[in-house]
């Protein structure tokens, strides 16, 4: 039987080049990279606090890293992430999680920003940072991110993500800014479908696809082919009941040119709310290139959230990304794939039965624990 090779974190990170000069180079980069992320696995939130984890663990370190020059200060580390060059450490990152972790055949992928928001510098007049990520949400697993250009927005940002992420046979979510055609032709030209979100910001094809809706449902969708499909929840004082409709077969109807790729359906989702005695109702379009399947649609309308009360939430409690000051140069695009990489691998230890902040505690103070994370995604110490 033929031994499978080890694989360390180094292998994982051969492609990022150096950014420093040959005379500054007291410590080795895998090194500072390895601490880096063994430390954000445990909790470390901020560059002090990598040096500090390095420093406590520095003999069981020295079992497998060189450091020729004893661990890293935290000014080095700052420096350091402020200068790697983000689209390298972002490729790297994404070919170590392909290699641990398939997307399975309809995984339902989520896309959403987030705003970093201490990542502020008012003394530069530097606004709050934004990132894009897409999640996985069956497999619970981050798939990849990037930072929004200062002078951009997230319309810009989520090409860039789309077009380094694989996602044939999955279910692209986005929300309202997410309905571009050229967005929705980049998603099915990797053989993926979509759900975004239609806002009336879109005009004349939002004007349209609720004018199709109130016919339909006016005529009893003679002549339109349709599914239905109603969910029901009931808990902590509200009862809300969402009712699913889907029309396929529109194209002809509201998108003669083929100006949308793709554009197969259009739901509608009719969300009837009471709490504390009070009622609301609210209505939501979405355009999609799923065939009429109203349950499929549902899952990935109510999935998509996922991204906002899983890995956002995580991100915020758990690894205090909300709190991070770190803003110079790279290093905030570069921190954020450190905690991705910490998500990932923590999410995929099920043995121990915790949550996030209490498996991060557990690496923390057990260096087996640790290991068997490390292990889990495939790299040897």
């Amino acid at each position: 039987m033929k031994l499978k090779p080890k694989i360390t974190i180094a292998d994982h990170f051969l492609g990022i080049e150096d950014p420093r000069i040959d005379r500054t180079k007291r410590h080795k980069l895998i090194d500072i990279m390895t601490i880096a992320v063994c430390a954000v696995i445990c909790g470390a939130d901020g560059w002090v606090a990598i040096e500090t984890y390095g420093c406590a663990k520095y003999e069981w370190l020295k079992t497998f890293l060189e450091l020729p020059n004893g661990i890293p200060s935290h000014d080095t580390f700052a420096r350091v992430f402020a200068q790697i060059n983000p689209q390298q450490f972002q490729s790297c990152f994404l070919g170590w999680m392909k290699s641990i972790q398939k997307i399975t055949e309809g995984e339902v992928v989520a896309i959403d920003g987030k705003t970093l928001r201490s990542s502020y510098d008012k003394s530069s007049d530097q606004s709050a940072i934004q990132m894009v990520s897409a999640w996985a949400t069956t497999n619970r697993l981050v798939l990849g991110q990037v930072k929004v250009d200062e002078k951009s927005n997230e319309i810009t940002a989520i090409p860039e993500l789309l077009k380094v992420l694989e996602l044939s046979g999955c279910i692209v979510t986005i929300d309202a800014i997410g309905c571009q055609k050229e967005i929705v032709r980049l998603i099915t030209q990797q053989n993926a479908d979509y759900v975004i979100t239609l806002k009336k910001n879109q005009g004349n094809l939002y004007n349209e696809v609720e004018k199709l809706f109130q016919s339909g449902i006016g005529t009893g969708f003679q002549k339109i082919q349709h599914s239905t499909y109603k969910a029901e929840e009931v808990g902590h004082g509200r009862h809300e009941i969402r009712h699913y409709l889907m029309l396929s077969d529109i194209q002809e109807r509201l998108d003669p040119d083929s100006i949308w790729s793709k554009l197969n359906s259009v739901g509608m989702v009719e969300s009837v709310r009471n709490a504390n005695g009070k009622t609301t109702v609210e209505t939501r379009y979405f355009i999609s290139s799923l065939e009429s399947n109203a349950e499929k649609f549902a899952n990935s309308v109510r999935n998509h959230w996922g991204i906002e009360n899983s890995l956002h939430w995580i991100l915020d409690v758990a690894l205090r990304e909300d709190d991070s000051r770190i803003r110079k140069d790279n290093a905030p695009e570069n921190f954020a794939v450190l905690r991705h990489i910490a998500v990932n691998l923590l999410s995929k230890e099920k043995r121990v039965k915790r949550g996030i902040k209490n498996k991060q505690f557990l690496a923390a103070m057990d260096n087996n624990y640790l290991t068997r994370v490390l292990e889990l995604a495939e790299i040897n110490i």
